[in-house]
């Protein structure tokens, strides 16, 4: 089998496993209890916390251990906005944001707040003068995206974090779920506050996010009923979870420069092959990760190139796995404006450490032989 989908999950590091195997056994305590066996839980808990700061070279704030990207994403997004009415009840965000964020700001304006969702580039870019057009001084927060999860594009999150230290009331989120591990992430140095993670992106367990709250920056709580994580989130903690996505963390930015030499010339080898098929049309350009390459079949149901594939051995997916399920044209893809066969026919390829040249050539050839399939069919499957 060969697996394509890595925005979607990662396949765990063995050590990983290993380790989180050997914490279950050894600490099953509740970290939140008084006796030894809870305290040396929560020694794990907030050893973990330190070498995930020092990972991520953060010395100004705090880390939150969430259930995921999502859970992390909604906490900083909600949690500012909530917090902070008093200041302002204006957010920006962009029209391209993953589910778990673009959803929550729709939320929010039903509580009475106003957004304004950026448009982007053709390529998927924000344009920062359009995200200064944009800032009031009624705007508290500014969320954007480090890596699109479905077409790779890489947002300016520097330039931007510089744009807003002359806007001190604005707050500035970043889901950076598909980056860490991927791509350098300088939280503090680009004056980000508040930067959302999750650990089966990067070959951690499922069940485990964080989100790096700045110091100073106070949230309202999604969860009550207990004072863990800083009074943040309430719930015992993944004690097993939480040490093994460090881990994984520690493993994955160990190898980071290694995974960019290794994926760039892989990725230039597939969108070669993919511009050699003249029913495929490839979708977002450079600055764009290695890991994720994104093309559609007009006139074709993604769904269909996927299952092929899958007969053929091949794993891809069509967009962000939250939404793959969803009959109907990508956001993301509608918003950097293709057509609407164009966004109803998208199948997102994401690589992983595994990955070869060989790898590459055989998903290139499985690609050509679905769509000489798939081509009398055309017109019936759309």
């Amino acid at each position: 089998m060969l697996y394509f989908d890595h925005c979607a999950s990662t396949p765990p590091y063995e050590e990983v496993v290993k380790t989180m195997m050997e914490v279950m056994k050894s600490q099953y305590a509740n970290p939140s209890s008084l006796h030894r066996a809870g305290t040396d839980a929560d020694k794990l808990i907030e050893r973990s916390r330190a070498l995930l700061a020092d990972q991520l070279q953060t010395t100004n704030g705090k880390w939150v251990f969430t259930s995921g990207g999502t859970e992390s994403n909604n906490l900083a997004i909600k949690g500012v906005a909530r917090q902070y009415a008093g200041r302002g009840k204006h957010l920006i965000t962009t029209q391209i944001e993953h589910a778990s964020v673009y959803e929550t700001f729709a939320q929010l304006e039903q509580e009475g707040f106003r957004v304004t969702y950026l448009p982007v580039s053709e390529s998927g870019h924000v344009r920062i003068e359009q995200l200064e057009e944009a800032l009031t001084d009624q705007t508290i927060l500014v969320s954007v995206m480090h890596i699109n999860n479905e077409i790779g594009s890489i947002q300016p999150i520097e330039q931007i974090g510089r744009l807003l230290k002359r806007y001190p009331k604005a707050m500035f989120h970043v889901d950076a779920v598909q980056s860490i591990g991927k791509l350098p992430v300088c939280i503090e140095e680009w004056g980000i506050d508040l930067l959302s993670g999750s650990a089966h992106k990067l070959r951690g367990p499922k069940g485990v996010g964080f989100l790096y709250v700045r110091e100073g920056v106070t949230l309202y709580p999604l969860f009550t009923g207990g004072s863990q994580e800083y009074g943040n989130r309430a719930g015992t903690q993944n004690v097993p979870g939480i040490v093994a996505s460090v881990k994984a963390l520690r493993m994955s930015l160990e190898s980071l420069e290694q995974r960019e030499r290794r994926m760039r010339p892989l990725k230039q080898k597939l969108i070669q092959l993919i511009s050699g098929i003249p029913e495929l049309r490839l979708n977002g350009a450079d600055p764009s990760a290695a890991h994720i390459i994104h093309f559609s079949y007009p006139g074709m149901k993604p769904e269909v190139i996927i299952h092929m594939l899958e007969q053929r051995g091949i794993m891809a997916s069509t967009k962000s796995a939250c939404s793959s399920k969803e009959d109907k044209p990508s956001r993301v893809l509608l918003a950097i404006g293709v057509s609407h066969e164009q966004a109803a026919g998208g199948v997102r390829i994401s690589f992983g450490d595994e990955h070869e040249e060989r790898d590459i050539v055989a998903l290139g050839a499985a690609l050509s032989h679905v769509v000489e399939q798939l081509k009398p069919l055309e017109r019936r499957l759309t």
